[in-house]
């Protein structure tokens, strides 16, 4: 069976897309499409900005949304998923891909997401850090017992689980869980935390946005962050969508069911490759591309 994975923030690169803007009617039709519903060309940013114009919430969120779904809207009749999912903004890419959402709502969605993150970032300021080759339980204990707001944010692949929350709390963290056995904690240059609570402004703002968009049944299951299930019950996609923000993106857990459930090739859309790295990590018998 074949999954379809979709890459989050991080994956941009400045040139992403404009391959696909050249080479395709479908995609210059989508692409000019996202400069009038975002007002801005986003397509000059994305083509032919600068590192830092496209490190921006509100550009990277829309941009990385826009390289996944139309990767996926060019493959036409080729696009056949039996299962997707995306690994935190990358679940809205999913979600339009498997026609849940339209493209037209899904990135006005992303849109919002991202100014809403980027206004708790700055009213909320935190941070993330990946801890490397330290049990997953290991670290959950570990972060009950500091004082603060730190949790588990993205258990990205076995050894690898991203913790985000207060900058003060992070640092804490840090030093217990190496002083426990973790390989690494490094802090990550991120401008928030991200899939924490710390997030519950832009959650709330996300929310009233998502409670009034149609949600449609899927074409194929759509595997979630917050509980690694599949779903295709448009209330449930919906309910999970807005708690995602402040929960974990349970990425390992989403692989692992996807191949229990008979995934044996995942297809990555979108710029960057960090997706195939993690599957093969998960599961080296598997394909991923």
């Amino acid at each position: 069976m074949k999954a379809y994975v979709f890459p989050g923030q991080g994956a941009q690169f400045v040139g992403m897309g404009k391959d696909l803007y050249e080479s395709s009617n479908l995609a210059k039709t989508l692409f000019e499409q996202a400069n009038d519903i975002l007002e801005f060309r986003i397509t000059d940013i994305m083509f032919n900005g600068k590192d830092e114009d496209l490190k921006q919430t509100k550009v990277t969120q829309p941009s990385v949304f826009l390289h996944s779904v139309i990767s996926a809207l060019v493959l036409g009749d080729k696009f056949s998923p039996d299962m997707v999912a995306g690994h935190s903004l990358g679940e809205f890419s999913a979600l339009v891909a498997s026609k849940v959402l339209s493209f037209e709502d899904g990135l006005r969605l992303v849109e919002t997401r991202a100014l809403a993150m980027q206004k708790a970032c700055e009213t909320n300021p935190g941070t993330m850090a990946a801890i490397i080759n330290l049990e997953n339980d290991t670290i959950e204990k570990t972060l009950n017992t500091i004082n603060g707001i730190v949790v588990p944010a993205n258990y990205n692949s076995p050894g690898q689980l991203v913790i985000s929350g207060s900058i003060e709390a992070i640092d804490i963290a840090c030093e217990k869980l190496k002083e426990v056995g973790a390989k690494r904690a490094l802090k990550l240059p991120v401008g928030g935390a991200f899939h924490s609570p710390l997030m519950e402004p832009a959650r709330a703002e996300l929310e009233k946005a998502i409670l009034t968009t149609t949600y449609n049944t899927p074409i194929c299951p759509v595997y979630q962050n917050v509980d690694a299930k599949a779903h295709t019950n448009p209330d449930e996609l919906k309910a999970n969508s807005i708690a995602q923000l402040t929960g974990a993106v349970r990425w390992s857990q989403s692989i692992e069911n996807m191949i229990a459930d008979g995934a044996t090739y995942f297809k990555e859309l979108g710029p960057g490759q960090v997706l195939q790295g993690l599957i093969r990590k998960i599961n080296r018998e598997v394909t991923a591309e």
